[in-house]
């Protein structure tokens, strides 16, 4: 080849590093490195990041752990290192397709590492310290709307000075809970971009406040990846079961329940208020679609019509 003609590749390669979360320690995992522990303080954290900032295009991945993992995710995020946030399920399933049986904090570093090494896994998107904020609010509100619901189940039964004791836990519960609604229309006032993006949101018949807050707050994917990408982010893509000549019902798994719960009733309110979907999910129904499966096509539907929403500014709904 003539040398005037040569061009000269250079290939990134990311440095991988699989971290496990727990309580009190984070053991991680870099490639042709030993595996090192730092403990889970704050000193703990500033010394890992220092050590991964060290090296070369990093991408950190860490399984969900019931909040454990955000305090070293939104660490990773104000030093600009890529990380993303693997299903505890899926990192099983590969470490059973591999043979491994042992379980440490230890192996579960390694295992991660390898996991993200080989599965494509989207990054954590950083949410504005707004949608954080808000994101705490709407977590706020659900907690409370299930402790009412728990503490009216139990009053069904009770009696006496038990009763009298639930009956106070309702009113404070009831109390708090509109007060952290007051406070998330406040929030939305006070940050007029989340505010348009709310009213944004509820331009679609069936989306209510609840719904595009929970969405704001808890998807702030939403409008930045495609409709099949936030479908699966949400847990509303339906998976095939086929093999052979036998073909299984499809069903929805993972994804982010939060916003699956809400987005259920929300589409069911859709169904009764807003004429297309409602011609879409009587028309799924009439091709003999059980109605769990026309209301979960529903959920998606609504979803991506959302995405496009705030995606783009021009795009307006049909009527």
């Amino acid at each position: 080849m003539n040398s005037h003609h040569k061009t000269e590749i250079i290939q990134t390669q990311i440095n991988h590093v699989g971290i496990d979360v727990s309580k009190l320690h984070l053991d991680v995992s870099i490639a042709d490195m030993k595996n090192k522990r730092f403990p889970y303080t704050s000193k703990g954290i500033e010394d890992l990041v220092k050590k991964i900032s060290g090296l070369p295009d990093p991408c950190v991945t860490c399984e969900s752990t019931g909040g454990y993992e955000m305090r070293l995710v939104n660490s990773l995020h104000e030093a600009a290192i890529p990380v993303a946030i693997a299903s505890p399920g899926r990192v099983r399933y590969f470490a059973k397709a591999e043979g491994i049986i042992a379980k440490t904090d230890a192996i579960d570093a390694q295992l991660i590492r390898r996991f993200a090494e080989k599965i494509t896994i989207h990054r954590h998107q950083k949410p504005s310290p707004q949608a954080e904020r808000l994101r705490e609010m709407t977590d706020s509100r659900r907690f409370l709307c299930q402790n009412i619901t728990q503490i009216q189940n139990r009053l069904e039964l009770a009696q006496g000075y038990k009763k009298e004791i639930l009956l106070v836990q309702l009113t404070q519960a009831r109390e708090l809970k509109e007060k952290v609604e007051k406070d998330i229309q406040t929030h939305l006032k006070e940050f007029e971009e989340l505010g348009k993006k709310a009213a944004r949101l509820q331009e679609l018949k069936g989306v209510g406040p609840i719904l595009a807050t929970t969405i704001l707050a808890q998807l702030p994917e939403i409008g930045k990846v495609s409709d099949k990408t936030i479908a699966c982010i949400v847990g509303v893509a339906p998976h095939p079961k086929q093999s052979g000549n036998y073909i299984g019902k499809s069903s929805i798994r993972g994804g982010r329940a939060a916003i699956r719960h809400v987005l259920y009733m929300g589409a069911v309110a859709a169904i009764r208020s807003n004429p297309i979907l409602k011609a879409f999910y009587e028309r799924l129904r009439l091709s003999g679609k059980s109605a769990k499966i026309a209301i979960v096509a529903v959920m998606r539907k609504m979803l991506c019509v959302l995405n496009k929403l705030v995606a783009n500014p021009e795009f307006s709904l049909a009527h």
